[in-house]
């Protein structure tokens, strides 16, 4: 049974499932100046290598938004890998 990836998962959900911390430099033409570019700067968590929500924002862009879209860069890196996750051997509790 596989699992099911949604929108509804919390932060540390996704990164226990490989979600990894994508930033996007978004450069895109000024609309009412379209030889001048301006930067936006997209973070989210993602999967990569295909980052389906970036792609969706950048879908989103395109049909919604003014400024035509010139050049996208994408850096990625995982939060949490396997060695660095694992149960504690105790709990303590202060009154």
């Amino acid at each position: 049974m596989g699992v099911k990836l949604t929108t509804s998962l919390t932060a540390p959900e996704k990164l226990l499932l490989g979600y990894r911390l994508t930033t996007a430099e978004i450069l895109y033409h000024i609309p009412d100046h379209p030889d001048l570019l301006q930067t936006y700067l997209w973070q989210d968590l993602d999967l990569a290598p295909k980052f389906p929500a970036l792609r969706g924002f950048l879908d989103f862009w395109s049909h919604n938004l003014d400024g035509k879209l010139h050049s996208v860069r994408v850096a990625h890196k995982p939060l949490v890998s396997p060695a660095e996750f694992r149960h504690a051997n105790a709990e303590f509790r202060l009154h």
